[in-house]
């Protein structure tokens, strides 16, 4: 009897001890931007209004969470119509052949306090390369309706013409560093 117990206590843990959470992104608290200097002398500030993406848990401590994000690249946003056109040419992110960037984790390991290191392959246009940025954990909470919240907020560098992105490879007028900040909010799925 005791045999049968403990094998049914342990199967009961198994079967809540790892279930996966699936966690998607609240699109109206999240944003994904950039910030690129001109000239030499002053910065462009863009973002993209259209995106998607998910994180898959299974626990509480986030180091197994997998991240999935996709960005509609001819969503580009500078405030400056002329400037978004170029920005979706082969000049820059050529969104008639290339609609999406996407980032897939492949690890995400604790650091210190909130911080974690999250390493995945970035694909902008026919590019993709590993990448490791540091993500804070904002925490979690319910809001006014009693969803399940969390929040992350990432920003790192990446050279443009490491993606093909390559108007002005001297980087004199529109320089090769682009400085990314994301912010995400994810609601738990039901």
């Amino acid at each position: 009897m005791k045999k049968l117990f403990l094998s049914t206590l342990f199967a009961a843990f198994s079967v809540f001890g790892f279930s996966q959470t699936t966690w998607s992104v609240d699109p109206m608290h999240s944003s994904f931007n950039f910030n690129i200097k001109h000239m030499g002398i002053s910065f462009v500030q863009g973002r993209f209004d259209k995106f998607d993406g998910k994180v898959v848990t299974t626990g509480d401590d986030l180091s197994d969470a997998k991240f999935d994000f996709t960005v509609d690249t001819n969503s580009v946003n500078t405030g400056v119509e002329m400037r978004d056109g170029h920005l979706k040419t082969p000049d820059f992110f050529d969104t008639a052949k290339f609609p999406e960037m996407k980032f897939v984790s492949t690890s995400m390991k604790k650091a210190k306090g909130n911080t974690y290191l999250l390493t995945g392959n970035l694909t902008i246009k026919d590019v993709t390369k590993p990448v490791t940025v540091t993500a804070m954990y904002g925490g979690k909470t319910k809001d006014q309706k009693g969803n399940d919240k969390m929040g992350f907020q990432t920003m790192f560098k990446i050279n443009r013409l490491d993606y093909n992105l390559s108007y002005d490879p001297s980087g004199a007028g529109v320089a090769k560093d682009v400085d990314v900040a994301v912010y995400v909010e994810f609601v738990k799925s039901k």
